[in-house]
């Protein structure tokens, strides 16, 4: 169930550029984490207000979060991968996208009509 869920203040991009972005960020999430790609989901929200450091530049705010226990070597490569994406896909710089990491318990995450723990 690893989502990936992205707020960004940039304009919407081309819709061949948006769906590059979330076919990179769901393939790196799922290698990433080990788990099958067939669980991963993936969002983008464009053209959100927002600032960051008292500013309008363009700006991200992420969300991943996943089933079980992220470690910090993963965070950490995560965090380098997910910015680098973002910039190149987007243009925001790393130093604009706040990356927030959550572990889920399985018993508090729903699909298919029951839960995963």
């Amino acid at each position: 169930m690893p989502l990936i869920q992205v707020k960004s203040s940039v304009t919407a991009p081309e819709k061949e550029v948006v769906e590059s972005l979330l076919t990179t960020l769901s393939a790196h999430l799922a290698k990433h984490l080990g788990k099958p790609e067939s669980y991963v989901m993936t969002a983008l929200e464009s053209d959100v207000p927002m600032t960051f450091s008292g500013t309008f530049d363009p700006v991200c705010y992420v969300e991943v979060k996943s089933i079980g226990n992220m470690s910090a070597a993963q965070t950490k490569a995560m965090s380098q991968d997910f910015c680098r994406i973002l910039n190149e896909k987007l243009g925001v710089p790393s130093n604009r996208i706040y990356i927030e990491f959550a572990d889920a318990k399985g018993y508090m995450w729903g699909w298919d009509s029951r839960t995963f723990g």
